[in-house]
């Protein structure tokens, strides 16, 4: 990749950059500004050097939110910047003529087109009418085949922002780990996490799979897990897995007889053979936390991406206490994925981390895969 570093004029240059902007909006402002605050280096050396910087990003899911509130906190951050309603067409490229050189213009929400999410070439050659040069610096979305990510960058000069360059830098540490080395992947979902998985434990002394994904292996072993979530996929393949002496799984859960709506008052810890057919696996329990605390004070190297409980239910005791653990290991330790970032931020241990990945899909791709779509893209 080459560098923002290296594009050999910027004064008064007009450069878009594709930034990572999707962050939680609480009452119409920003609750977390994590990832506003990696995408500043890229946008600060730019209007450094007086070029005319456009920042094109998404937010949210349903394809329309609005990046105004993105914008405003971005304002107190940084001088001359504006914002335009629109992503395309006679009012960005009036907007974009308007920018003075070291002027920064965040345009509207790329995903309100569908040509985005699809892809469309059509988009990304309006999207590329507003610059002369692309910047790809959104490492959360370079796992993604749309039209900002894949197409614009043919179309442009292309080059890669700092925290990109960043990302690919640590994350390939990850995959030199140092022995004793440990791996932690929770969350959900085994189809999407089973290359990854596989790629670690090849590389990996021990790999815990924790969360709802645990649900799968466990299920796979013979054990109950009740009414737990579980994919009801890939059961060959776990059975394969279950055979590495690699791999950890849990030992103990808090499980309950209840939906999983709201957080109960009757959890109980129960072991891998005392879950019964009505519970709900919500967390792992006190055995388990001991065995991932051991696994990291022993280590060397460590990676976690993935919720080990009902997160976002409050059910935070298992990653709390990992996060807790790893920081204290003195290992070097990478971090990726929401739910693990709130974790740690919430208990004030940002700090106490080697590297904290801006991704969390795109971490794990890249770590199964040594790349992704959108770096590719940028040849």
């Amino acid at each position: 990749m080459k560098s923002v570093r290296e594009i050999p004029i910027l004064e008064n240059v007009p450069v878009f950059v594709r930034a990572s902007l999707n962050v939680p909006i609480e009452n119409g402002k920003v609750a977390n500004t994590y990832r506003l605050k990696h995408a500043v280096p890229t946008i600060e050396f730019l209007r450094q050097n007086h070029a005319r910087v456009i920042i094109g990003s998404h937010i949210g899911e349903k394809g329309t939110e609005t990046l105004e509130p993105v914008y405003q906190a971005l304002k107190a951050m940084m001088p001359d910047i504006s914002f335009c309603p629109v992503s395309t067409g006679k009012e960005a490229r009036e907007a974009v003529r308007q920018l003075s050189p070291g002027g920064v213009l965040v345009l509207e929400n790329l995903r309100r087109h569908r040509g985005e999410i699809m892809n469309d070439m059509g988009f990304a050659e309006e999207l590329a009418e507003l610059a002369d040069v692309f910047v790809e610096d959104s490492f959360d979305t370079c796992h993604r085949m749309h039209a900002s990510i894949v197409s614009l960058p043919t179309l442009l000069p292309s080059y890669a922002g700092l925290q990109l360059i960043e990302e690919v830098t640590q994350l390939s540490k990850a995959l030199a780990p140092k022995s004793p080395s440990l791996a932690v992947i929770g969350g959900a979902k085994f189809g999407t996490k089973e290359p990854v998985i596989r790629k670690l434990l090849s590389l990996y002394t021990h790999v815990f799979v924790g969360g709802a994904l645990a649900n799968d292996f466990i299920q796979a072993a013979g054990h109950s897990v009740g009414k737990s979530l579980v994919s009801g996929t890939g059961a060959d393949a776990l059975k394969e897995l279950l055979k590495d002496p690699r791999l950890v799984l849990p030992v103990d859960s808090l499980v309950c007889s209840c939906t999983g709506t709201k957080k109960p008052v009757d959890a109980r810890v129960a072991t891998l053979d005392e879950v019964k057919e009505d519970e709900v696996m919500l967390d792992h329990g006190p055995k388990t936390i001991e065995v991932l605390t051991k696994l990291a004070a022993n280590a060397k190297t460590i990676l976690w991406n993935g919720p080990l409980g009902e997160y976002e239910l409050g059910f935070v005791q298992a990653t709390d206490a990992l996060a807790v653990a790893i920081a204290n290991s003195g290992a070097q330790s990478y971090l990726g994925g929401g739910d693990t970032e709130a974790s740690i931020e919430s208990l004030g241990l940002n700090s106490r981390f080697s590297f904290v990945s801006t991704g969390g899909g795109a971490m794990l791709e890249f770590l199964a895969k040594g790349t992704l779509p959108g770096i590719a893209a940028l040849g």
